[in-house]
């Protein structure tokens, strides 16, 4: 299948319904078509991997072809360049996420971006670099805990960004890192305390945030 037959595939598919219900989630509904997306990971099964594909659906700008696009691509072609590119046109939170978990995470910068993106100015940038802590918290198994630790200062320094996606996506990570194992958990839950320190409103929400869910018994009772 090319891009257009997939495109055509996908307006077929189109749900308004559901792409007001997006909306009151927050999702951007502009160029939305309403797919769910256990029904692109379906298509993205029939398609396979194809990074040449991935970019045409991304360039055009349909929301889900665009989410479509994260998990079909080759995150072994997938350059520095292309990151950037596509990181520059997060316009929605679950964009972002997708991408980030699906794709970005499983190259060989996520360390390096996750850490430049969490500094930048841009609400979807910066919740990119959280969302790539979330993700690699997750999926990569083989990391040693110093990679993990590293990313503690970046948190912690970030801790006051009273904007929702930022904000939520600081916990995110935070809680993800604290969720892999025993030391990383009890080095969160301080980082954590820390944050709690910092005058801040913010602040306070992300540190009661994470230690609700990473001191609760059924966390603890996996380690």
């Amino acid at each position: 299948m090319n891009a257009q037959q997939i495109l055509a595939q996908l307006h077929a598919l189109a749900n308004p319904a559901n792409v007001a219900g997006m909306a009151r989630y927050g999702i951007n509904p502009d160029k939305a078509l309403g797919i769910s997306i256990p029904t692109l990971r379906a298509m993205a099964r029939e398609i396979g991997k194809d990074h040449q594909l991935a970019e045409e659906l991304w360039a055009s700008g349909i929301h889900e072809a665009r989410i479509l696009a994260s998990i079909i691509d080759d995150p072994h072609r997938v350059t520095e360049k292309q990151m950037e590119r596509w990181v520059a046109d997060f316009d929605s939170w679950d964009v972002c996420d997708q991408v980030c978990s699906n794709l970005f995470d499983k190259t060989t910068f996520a360390y390096q971006k996750a850490i430049e993106w969490s500094g930048g100015e841009a609400e979807f940038i910066k919740r990119a670099g959280f969302a790539l802590m979330a993700a690699l918290a997750v999926h990569d198994k083989r990391a040693g805990d110093e990679r993990f630790e590293s990313f503690f200062p970046i948190i912690i320094r970030q801790a006051t960004d009273g904007r929702n996606y930022v904000k939520k996506a600081v916990s995110w990570a935070l809680r993800n890192i604290g969720k892999r194992n025993r030391h990383l958990n009890t080095r969160a839950i301080e980082i954590a305390r820390e944050i709690e320190q910092i005058d801040s409103q913010v602040a306070r929400w992300i540190a009661n945030d994470v230690l609700k869910e990473l001191t609760d018994d059924r966390i603890q009772s996996r380690f």
